[in-house]
């Protein structure tokens, strides 16, 4: 029987021991609705104003600028929409870049289709937004800026302090900063208060905790209009029924994540060192950054289907991607790799392999060595 080796942690983590233990007493102790005036319903808001404080004390912010909301594409729905809505009157301009996450690009085609313009700046070699390239890029128009600290597919990471500079050089006609934040919470130092980022989009399970959870924080003065209406919940931005449990157990993986943060970065860079150790021989490209995050290590087989990989490593029971897990079922080719301007056979050959701080040498070492190994089956079948 295979030994399980989960790599595939940019897609979703494994919720952390003490982060299933809290949610399952707090599902069975604090059931309460948070709006009910009863002492069981405010024993279940304390969970949600504690978690909320975790997650601010984290990102160095004020607690009343977080909202917490079912995941990162609603918080990233709900930051690109509000801005473009509250302030479409100072005008009708939008940045982004090619390679952001689904949930920007879509929400971009969204507001295009509602009369604003948008630019998708192109990436330099490594995969970043240089702020040469955005300054050159803003109009007296533009309104607002969305781009990823973290890319999810290759790990290139974006200078978020020097591109808030080249905005805050707007003086008051300066846009919005909006930073999808999803694959460097509690991995990569992150202050959106001090590097002049106006709004900050956050998962949950991307860092131990449980899905249907996420955050945006929102800077205090900046109004925007909600996505969903009803009840008036999280300062009327986000209005439903709190998920106490997946509050609760966001607010603990958040802290867990951040008191094993610097310690985790080397380990997790070792663990792509040792790695790479193991393809040494086989033709393969690296198209991660060297200067990226050392969580995400995107890998390209020309003259093999990503796919193809990815059941072999299962069958051996490592457990990688074809990139993100958001379109990998969709068959659809890369858009961050043909932006970085690969091949169709490169592109075709990559697959995704994401770490984790639970993760460890062996299992790094392993999987290396039967990457290795099937890549070179494959290899003697097809030929």
């Amino acid at each position: 029987m295979n030994v399980t080796i989960y790599l595939d942690n940019s897609a979703t983590t494994k919720p952390h021991p003490q982060v299933i233990e809290a949610m399952a007493s707090l599902l069975e102790e604090n059931y309460g609705n948070p709006s009910s005036l009863h002492t069981i319903g405010q024993r279940a808001e304390r969970v949600i104003t504690e978690a909320r404080r975790d997650l601010a004390g984290v990102l160095g912010v004020k607690d009343k600028e977080i909202i917490f909301t079912s995941g990162g594409t609603e918080a990233n729905n709900m930051a690109l929409k509000g801005v473009a809505r509250a302030y479409g009157n100072r005008g009708r301009h939008i940045i982004t870049s090619q390679i952001e996450h689904p949930s920007i690009l879509e929400v971009f085609k969204e507001l295009e289709s509602e009369g604003l313009r948008a630019t998708y700046l192109e990436v330099d070699g490594e995969g970043r937004i240089t702020p040469d390239r955005l300054a050159a890029a803003l109009e007296p128009e533009t309104i607002l800026v969305s781009l990823f600290h973290v890319n999810n597919e290759i790990g290139s990471i974006n200078p978020l302090p020097e591109l808030a500079e080249v905005l805050a050089g707007r003086g008051r006609q300066r846009p919005f900063f909006h930073v999808d934040a999803v694959q460097s919470f509690g991995k990569l130092a992150l202050r959106p208060g001090s590097w002049g980022i106006d709004l900050l989009s956050l998962s949950a399970h991307k860092i131990h905790g449980p899905k249907g959870v996420g955050a945006l924080y929102v800077r205090e003065g900046l109004v925007i209009p909600p996505l969903l209406h009803g009840g008036g919940q999280e300062r009327g931005l986000r209005s439903g029924t709190e998920n106490v449990a997946g509050i609760g157990g966001f607010g603990l993986a958040a802290v867990l994540a951040e008191g094993e943060r610097e310690e985790a970065l080397p380990k997790v860079a070792e663990l792509r060192r040792v790695f790479l150790e193991g393809l040494e021989g086989t033709d393969c490209r690296l198209n991660s950054p060297a200067g990226g995050s050392p969580y995400i290590l995107n890998l390209s087989f020309p003259g093999f289907r990503g796919e193809v990989l990815v059941h072999a490593l299962a069958a051996k029971g490592v457990y990688v991607s074809t990139g993100s897990a958001c379109s990998s079922r969709a068959h659809k080719q890369s858009h961050v790799l043909e932006s970085l301007g690969l091949s169709p056979a490169e592109v075709a050959g990559a697959i995704r392999v994401s770490f984790s701080r639970s993760n460890s040498l062996a299992e790094a070492e392993r999987a290396g060595r039967i990457l290795a190994e099937v890549v070179a089956e494959l290899g003697e079948f097809m030929g």
